[in-house]
């Protein structure tokens, strides 16, 4: 019931920022709600579901590999896929049913989820605040995000339930969905290392260590396995950063992929030097001391180990720029931090807040003005 509701809250703002839109690259003046839900990438997925990946990468003017399909991953587009074929229908209707069938299932597994470390009212009100946050429309657009939150939400569910065997197949879509595999590794090895040492007050057979061991060692390989299958079809080892960093050359110009740098390119970037450094030195600094405060430690170790493997793999790979908030949903477990305080102006305050960023979102990342400038 919480889920229909946001939803009918949601599409109600959708439809009413499509009314005024304007004709676009995509989409004519006025589109219908499918048309409209399934610009800016969503036309990539759309050309992996149905003409696949291309062979020969495409470069530019100045021999730079430019923008191709090779960025976007095949599980979800492979999922409407397959729904085009057994219904008979275009792309566009059926990528709103995937997005908003996993948007129920992720909400409902975020329930359970918070179940595990929070009482039964805060984890229902974490299940409101992930209905209603500002980025929830993108969970019924033409994009991969809801099919990812569904299975990272199973993973984070059999992780806590210790359930390492279920976690293999999981895992495997879940990489070739969105980006995902090195984080979840990462966190999985934080997660071996904490039963290692505590394992005389919890004990730890041998068994489970070989199995866990395994699904970090499974999860790291399936992290892998995109830009090597990039490489293998192109012929190109750097087939796949090449076409992600193509997506930041209309900021930076084309350069190579150093790790821990994008941050601070960003940084000086959008705010010159030393003022760009200063504030990504001082994210980081509040984004690790987050993750100790009492509302998260609530949470338990294992949701923090995914916060901060994940917090660590955007630091080290992305650029941010207007998408970074839709980079930032895996983040979501910090809801239930957020749904900790019972006070009925707190809870109805934020709800009116998450709503309202909604608006604000669609505004700046999902209307087209007629100027690239803020994609989602």
């Amino acid at each position: 019931m919480i889920w229909a509701a946001s939803r009918v809250v949601t599409t109600t703002l959708v439809l009413l920022l499509a009314r005024v839109q304007g004709a676009n690259p995509w989409t004519a003046a006025s589109p219908g709600y499918a048309d409209f839900a399934n610009i800016w990438d969503g036309r990539w997925y759309n050309i992996v579901a149905v003409a696949g990946y291309p062979s020969v990468l495409p470069v530019t003017i100045d021999g730079h590999v430019a923008e191709n399909a090779w960025a976007f991953m095949p599980g979800y587009p492979a999922v409407v896929r397959l729904l085009m074929i057994v219904l008979d229908q275009p792309w566009a209707p059926m990528a709103v049913l995937v997005s908003l069938g996993f948007s129920l299932g992720s909400a409902l597994l975020f329930y359970r989820l918070m179940l595990r470390v929070l009482d039964a009212p805060a984890a229902l009100f974490a299940a409101v605040l992930f209905c209603v946050a500002p980025l929830s429309p993108i969970l019924q657009f033409g994009y991969a995000e809801s099919m990812y939150l569904f299975f990272l939400t199973l993973a984070l569910l059999l992780l806590l339930e210790r359930r390492y065997v279920l976690l293999f197949p999981v895992i495997l879509v879940m990489a070739f969905t969105r980006p995902s595999g090195l984080a979840f590794a990462l966190a999985m090895g934080l997660h071996l290392v904490q039963r290692w040492l505590g394992r005389q007050r919890d004990p730890f057979p041998v068994r489970e260590r070989v199995v866990a061991a395994s699904v970090a060692g499974f999860s790291a390989a399936s992290g892998l396995a995109w830009p090597l299958i990039a490489w293998a079809a192109t012929g190109s080892v750097t087939a796949y950063t090449d076409t992600e960093l193509a997506w930041r050359s209309a900021y930076i110009g084309y350069q190579e992929l150093v790790p821990f740098t994008a941050w601070f390119q960003s940084g000086v970037w959008w705010l010159g030097t030393p003022l760009g450094i200063s504030v990504v030195v001082a994210l980081i600094v509040g984004f690790t001391a987050l993750l100790f405060s009492p509302p998260v430690r609530r949470l338990g170790v294992d949701l923090r180990f995914w916060l901060a493997a994940y917090g660590l793999y955007l630091l080290a790979v992305f650029f941010p720029q207007s998408s970074t908030f839709r980079l930032l949903m895996p983040l979501f477990p910090l809801l239930g931090a957020a749904a900790v305080p019972k006070n009925p102006v707190y809870r109805v305050a934020l709800v009116l807040l998450a709503i309202a960023g909604q608006w604000g979102w669609l505004l700046l990342c999902w209307g087209v003005d007629g100027a690239d400038w803020t994609p989602p």
